[in-house]
């Protein structure tokens, strides 16, 4: 009886153990070719940033020199000072309205633009698919086309100079409808099936089940509507007028004189301006890739 012999297969070039020797090259230059693009994009979105970082700590001498240099010499808080201790401009009473608006409005959105995202994702309507026609069409009307009519209806009702016409006007967002309608039906129906079976209404639904596997996409929206209201300037300067109302971008407009920049106040400002808005990105960027990644799979 003859025993059978075993044939070993000869392993495949690219697999472990043996050597790709007409891919590993390739492979390699892909690899730099992407690192040196992906540096160069770095350097071209850090250098306005650090350029901005750089001429707040230099005097009002240091920043009209020409050429102008990289370095501070010498590093001054001038800017700084100049900022923190002008009453006739309160920086700083700037930065907390702009905090208290840009918080308050992002709260806002979340609460209108989930609920209505909702309704128009698991709930059964006539007329449902025309209603979200409607509220996807008006993202292409211009906002400047919409001032003088929302300065009317703020008009009426008393909001002109108070934050509370920075806060509510925009807060039913048509954009934060469609990103979280998505974003829902992407969510498997089994889970609010098996809700109903446990006796949950609705609402429970809703509030105990859809939200809290809607995290990502709801802190995406947060810190998308926080930015929009933190860097809005045309809308602030049409109802905002007095140095206590104002918020922060229409504020450090403010600090530039008729005749002379001060530079390095102004960049003291925008690095003020800035901080909040990294450390909410640092913060919240996992659930920024989360919800943007999943907000489109199926709609």
């Amino acid at each position: 009886m003859t025993t059978p012999t075993r044939t070993t297969r000869a392993p495949e070039p690219g697999r472990v153990g043996v050597p790709a020797a007409g891919r590993a090259p390739g492979t390699a230059l892909r690899r730099t070719a992407l690192y040196a693009t992906l540096v160069a994009l770095a350097l071209v979105f850090l250098l306005p940033l650090v350029w901005m970082v750089i001429t707040s700590l230099k005097t009002y001498t240091g920043a009209q020199q020409i050429p102008p240099t990289w370095l501070p010499e010498p590093i001054s808080g001038y800017g700084y000072e100049q900022i923190l201790n002008n009453s006739a401009n309160p920086v700083l009473r700037w930065f907390a309205n702009s905090m208290l608006a840009a918080t308050a409005h992002a709260l806002l959105v979340l609460a209108t633009a989930s609920m209505a995202a909702y309704a128009l994702a698991r709930m059964r309507f006539r007329g449902r698919g025309v209603f979200f026609a409607l509220i996807v069409g008006t993202l292409f009307i211009p906002p400047t086309s919409l001032i003088i009519p929302n300065f009317l209806i703020v008009d009426e009702l008393n909001w002109i100079d108070t934050l509370t016409v920075v806060i509510v006007p925009g807060a039913a967002s048509a954009f934060g409808v469609f990103f979280l309608r998505q974003f829902f039906l992407s969510l498997p129906r089994e889970l609010e099936e098996a809700a109903v079976l446990d006796g949950a209404n609705q609402w429970q639904i809703f509030w105990r089940v859809v939200l809290p596997l809607s995290r990502p996409a709801l802190a995406t929206l947060a810190v998308l509507s926080f930015l929009t209201n933190w860097n809005d300037f045309l809308w602030p300067i049409f109802v905002l007028f007095s140095p206590e109302t104002l918020t922060l971008p229409p504020g450090l407009g403010l600090l530039q004189g008729a005749y002379v920049t001060d530079y390095p106040v102004i960049m003291a400002g925008a690095v003020l301006a800035s901080v909040p808005v990294l450390v909410l990105f640092v913060l919240a960027q996992r659930h920024i890739i989360q919800g943007v990644s999943r907000s489109g799979l199926k709609g």
